[in-house]
C-alpha cells in the first residue's frame, strides 16, 4: 500500500534548499530560477518555449527500440529545464501536493523510481504493441505511476506527457494533443490519476484510447 504524504524528518531545513525558494519580488508565485524571472506569465512562456525545443531534441535521442529508464526521465527533465532551474533533472527534496492529490514523500522517491524502472518502464517500453488496448494500457500505467511519484519540484505532468509522446512515437503514432483535456475531461484526467493509488488504470487507459484515436487520424492526414 502506498504511504501517506508526510513531512521530511525534522533535521532537514528545507527552506534552505534552492528548490524551496521563490524568486525575490515574485510574490511567491515563481520558483527561484537561473533567469531571474519574477512573473508567472513570463515563466510559463519560457517553460513552454523550452519544452518545444527539448522535445525536438528528445525525438533525436530516443528511438523506437529504446527502453526507458529512470536516468532517461531525469535526462528529459534536465534537457527541458536545465537553463531555467539549478535543480533540473534531480529528484525533489521537498514534499508537494496539489489539491486533494498527495504525491510520494521526497524520501520515498529514489525507491519508487527504482520500482518504476524495474516494473512499468521495463514492461511497457519500448512501446511496440499490437493493439490499441495494449498501447493504451502501457501508456496509462507508466503515466499514472510517474505522476503519482512526482519526482521533481516542478514540471512532472509535462515530463510525463513528453514521455507519453515518446512512447507514442515508438508505437507508430503521432504525438498526442493533450490540450483536449480541459473542462470535464480535465476533471476525468485527475480522477484517473487518483484511481492509480489503488492500481486502477482503467480510467486512464480510456483517456489514452481516446487520445490514440485522435493521434491515428492525425497520422493519416
Amino acid at each position: 500500500m502506498r504511504k501517506k504524504h508526510s513531512r521530511l524528518p525534522g533535521r532537514y531545513d528545507v527552506s534552505k534548499l534552492a528548490e524551496a525558494q521563490f524568486e525575490p519580488g515574485s510574490h511567491c508565485r515563481v520558483l527561484k530560477n537561473l533567469l531571474g524571472i519574477r512573473r508567472k506569465r513570463e515563466m510559463n512562456r519560457v517553460e513552454g518555449q523550452e519544452q518545444l525545443q527539448a522535445f525536438n531534441e528528445l525525438i533525436r535521442i530516443y528511438g523506437r527500440s529504446h527502453r526507458f529508464s529512470t536516468a532517461d526521465v531525469c535526462r528529459i527533465h534536465k534537457i527541458w529545464l536545465g537553463k531555467v532551474y539549478p535543480w533540473a533533472g534531480k529528484y525533489r527534496q521537498v514534499n508537494v501536493s496539489k489539491g486533494d492529490l498527495r504525491f510520494a514523500t521526497a524520501s520515498q522517491i529514489p525507491h519508487l523510481m527504482e520500482e518504476l524502472q524495474n516494473g512499468p518502464l521495463r514492461d511497457f517500453t519500448p512501446c511496440r504493441f499490437d493493439s490499441v488496448e495494449e498501447i493504451a494500457r502501457a501508456l496509462a500505467v507508466v503515466h499514472v505511476e510517474l505522476v503519482l511519484i512526482h519526482p521533481f519540484r516542478e514540471g512532472n505532468g509535462r515530463v510525463a506527457r513528453m514521455l507519453a509522446d515518446l512512447m507514442a512515437l515508438q508505437a507508430g503514432l503521432a504525438p498526442f494533443d493533450f490540450s483536449v483535456l480541459r473542462g470535464r475531461k480535465r476533471n476525468e484526467y485527475f480522477a484517473a490519476i487518483q484511481a492509480g493509488f489503488d492500481r486502477d488504470y482503467k480510467a486512464m487507459g480510456k483517456i489514452f484510447s481516446g487520445l490514440i484515436g485522435k493521434a491515428s487520424k492525425k497520422r493519416r492526414t
